[in-house]
C-alpha cells in the first residue's frame, strides 16, 4: 500500500511512519515543522528524514500535485495544532489548520480516489461530559477552541463519507504517551514534563491538588488500532483509550519509583498555570476563570468497547511498562542533547 502521513515529524506521526514501513508499505510523510522535529524521524533501522516533505496540509498547489502523482491508498492526517493555549490564543490559525486543513485533505482524497482517510481526533471533545466512561455516540458538545476544531472536523468527515460514499475513520485519542514524546516545548505533555524535571533533579510544578484523573494510551497501542481501521467501510468514530485513568499523584509516584527519585512535587493553584498565558485574558472579553479551572481539573475516562468489538483491538501496554519505556528513551535523549551542547 502507498500511504501518506501528515504531521509525520511529530511524536505520533513519526512512529506511525515507522510502523507502516515495517509492515512493508510505501510511506510518504509531510510536515510543515511548526511543531515537528527531525529527531522524531530517526530510528535504529531506518531514517525517515528523506521521506518527509516540508509541506502544509492547507497547501493548494504542491499538495494536490502530490496526490495526483502518488495515488495514495490511505491517508493518515496526524497534523494539527494541539496545545490548548496555542489554540485559544490564535483561534483563526487553529481552525485553519485543524479544520480547514482536514477539509482540504478530504477533498483531495475524494478527487484522487483515496480508499481511506484516518483522522487524528481527540477525547478532549468530551470536556463537558458528566457520565463516564464516555462513549462515541452520546456526549455534550465541547466549549474550547481545540476540541471544537476536532469536533467540527469530524462533522466534515461524516459529510464526505455520507455524501460521496467515502471511507473515513476518526480516532479520538486519549492522552498519548511513549518514546519521542515532546518534553522540550513551552507546554510539554504532562508525562514528558514530569520525566524531564525528574531527570534534572528539579522540583516539578503541578496544578490543583494532583487528584485529577485522565486516561492514557501508549503510542504503540494507538498505532495498532490505527492500522486495523482502514478496512472499515463508511464513517466511524472510535475512542482510542485504555478505559483506565490515573491521577497526577499516581503517575508521579510511579515515575519517581522507576527513576529512583525522592523529590516532592509542588502543587499550585490552577490560576498559577494560566498566568503563563496572559494573552488569554487580553481584549475586551477575557476567558472565564471557571473555564480554565475546569480544564485543569477535568476528569476523563473513555470507553473502548467499540474498538474491541469492531476491530478486535486490545491495549497491550500497562501504564508501568509504558512509563518505563518513555523514561528510558527520554533520559537517553536528554543525555545525548546535553553531551552535544557541552561540546559546542
Amino acid at each position: 500500500m502507498k500511504v501518506l502521513v501528515t504531521g509525520a515529524a511529530g511524536f505520533i506521526g513519526g512512529q506511525l511512519c515507522h510502523a507502516l514501513w515495517k509492515r512493508g508499505d510505501t510511506v510518504i510523510g509531510i510536515d510543515n515543522f511548526s511543531y515537528g522535529n527531525l529527531d522524531n524521524l530517526h530510528f535504529d533501522d531506518h531514517d525517515f528524514a528523506a521521506d518527509v516533505l516540508r509541506m502544509d496540509i492547507r497547501d493548494r498547489e504542491e499538495l494536490p500535485a502530490l496526490f495526483e502523482r502518488e495515488h495514495f491508498d490511505v491517508v493518515y492526517n496526524i497534523a494539527g495544532i494541539a496545545p490548548l493555549p496555542d489554540c485559544q490564543s490564535d483561534p483563526v490559525e487553529a481552525v485553519s489548520v485543524n479544520t480547514m486543513g482536514l477539509v482540504n485533505l478530504l477533498e483531495l482524497c475524494r478527487r484522487t480516489g483515496v480508499k481511506h482517510l484516518v483522522q487524528a481526533s481527540t477525547n478532549a471533545m468530551y470536556e463537558n461530559e458528566t457520565e463516564f466512561p464516555t462513549v462515541e455516540d452520546k456526549f455534550n458538545p465541547p466549549t474550547l477552541i481545540y476540541p471544537n476544531t476536532k469536533y467540527c472536523g469530524e462533522q466534515f468527515c461524516r459529510s464526505f463519507a455520507d455524501t460521496y460514499n467515502m471511507n473515513v475513520t476518526c480516532l479520538r485519542f486519549a492522552n498519548v504517551y511513549g518514546p519521542h514524546i515532546d518534553c522540550l516545548r513551552k507546554q510539554p505533555p504532562f508525562v514528558g514534563y514530569m520525566i524531564r524535571e525528574l531527570y534534572y533533579d528539579r522540583v516539578p510544578e503541578f496544578h490543583s491538588d494532583g487528584n485529577q484523573r485522565r486516561d492514557y494510551i501508549y503510542v504503540d497501542d494507538l498505532i495498532d488500532l490505527a492500522l486495523r481501521v482502514t478496512d472499515r467501510k463508511g464513517f466511524d468514530a472510535v475512542n482510542v483509550s485504555s478505559n483506565t485513568n490515573y491521577s497526577v499523584r499516581e503517575l508521579y509516584a510511579i515515575a519517581c519509583r522507576l527513576m529512583h527519585k525522592d523529590i516532592e512535587a509542588k502543587y499550585w493553584d490552577t490560576a498559577h498555570y494560566w498566568a503563563k498565558y496572559p494573552e488569554l485574558y487580553g481584549g475586551a472579553y477575557g476567558i472565564r476563570p471557571e473555564i480554565l479551572d475546569h480544564e485543569v481539573n477535568k476528569y476523563s475516562l473513555c470507553d473502548n468497547a467499540h474498538a474491541k468489538e469492531l476491530y478486535g483491538w486490545q491495549p497491550q501496554v500497562s501504564i508501568e511498562e509504558g512509563l518505563a519505556r518513555v523514561i528510558e528513551a527520554e533520559c537517553a535523549m536528554l543525555a545525548a542533547r546535553d553531551a552535544a551542547a557541552a561540546k559546542e
